[in-house]
């Protein structure tokens, strides 16, 4: 058994732990819940947020996915994917080569699966041009079957063309990464009518189903403000978890692991997990209602 499923003690690296009422003995069988990570702004943490957010379910004991939408492919990086390695991706997932079984990789985190990213993504938009449904390639794709899953988390590009709106049209929900800086804001507003757009044309199903502030540091008094506008905007939508700017996350993906993994105790591993507890309770109480 690997240090990453072992109870949790001095000697341990994360423990398996549900939050409370998350147990699975005995649950019925739920729908797989697939989630668009997404801003067209880059630099806001999307792709740490795809991979720690992913370990977190993974953690909490649930069954994940993680696609990589992004030709940079640094969600796959900092899974430990090496790029020799992915031999099958999500270039050909859409091209219709692949499906999505054949192209997952395991990853050192139990429970957590990824279909990686290649260059060859680069390209993918003026292919998909001339094909049959191309807003559709992805959602057609996870709709074929293969492993029964909790979650699907897509990691897409921080702009809108082609391979962003397979992501929107695939999903059913956006968790969107907001950093706490003074544009922010003027990013969320643009990226809102993205989601309307793709609502009106192409998923009607697609809504927000929250908005996580990263890099938030608390010696600047400017992410207190922008942390009170944007929950003062959408209110509830805005998760109450907060991820700290942290040197121990952004070490992590060069060592080809999540924060969970390369420093479990250090502040930002703590706060994506208590997220994806977050995440889950907010779950229940939808269930409830």
């Amino acid at each position: 058994m690997s240090d990453f499923a072992q109870p949790k003690d001095q000697d341990s690296n994360i423990a398996v732990v549900d939050a409370p009422g998350t147990e699975r003995a005995g649950a019925a069988k739920r729908q797989t819940r697939i989630i668009a990570i997404a801003n067209q702004k880059g630099g806001v943490g999307k792709t740490t947020t795809a991979i720690n957010l992913g370990t977190g379910l993974a953690a909490i004991g649930r069954r994940v996915l993680l696609v990589d939408l992004d030709p940079q492919g640094n969600a796959s990086t900092g899974l430990g994917i090496d790029r020799t390695n992915r031999h099958v991706s999500s270039y050909d997932v859409l091209m219709g080569e692949a499906t999505v079984a054949q192209a997952q990789v395991q990853t050192a985190v139990p429970g957590l699966s990824i279909v990686p990213s290649t260059v060859d993504l680069t390209g993918a938009e003026l292919e998909l041009i001339d094909m049959p449904r191309r807003a559709y390639r992805l959602r057609e794709a996870l709709a074929a079957g293969g492993e029964e899953l909790d979650y699907v988390l897509i990691d897409s590009p921080p702009s809108l063309n082609l391979l962003t709106v397979n992501a929107l049209v695939a999903a059913k929900s956006v968790v969107v990464p907001l950093q706490c800086e003074f544009f922010a804001l003027e990013g969320l507003s643009m990226l809102i009518k993205t989601i309307e757009r793709i609502r009106t044309g192409f998923n009607a199903e697609l809504e927000i189903l929250g908005v996580v502030l990263t890099m938030y540091d608390k010696r600047n008094n400017l992410s207190d403000q922008v942390a009170a506008d944007v929950r003062g905007f959408l209110g509830d939508k805005v998760y109450k978890t907060i991820i700290p700017r942290n040197v121990r996350v952004s070490e992590a993906p060069s060592h080809g692991k999540p924060a969970l993994l390369y420093d479990h105790k250090c502040a930002g591993s703590l706060a994506y997990m208590q997220l994806a507890s977050e995440m889950l309770r907010r779950e229940r109480l939808e269930a409830a209602a």
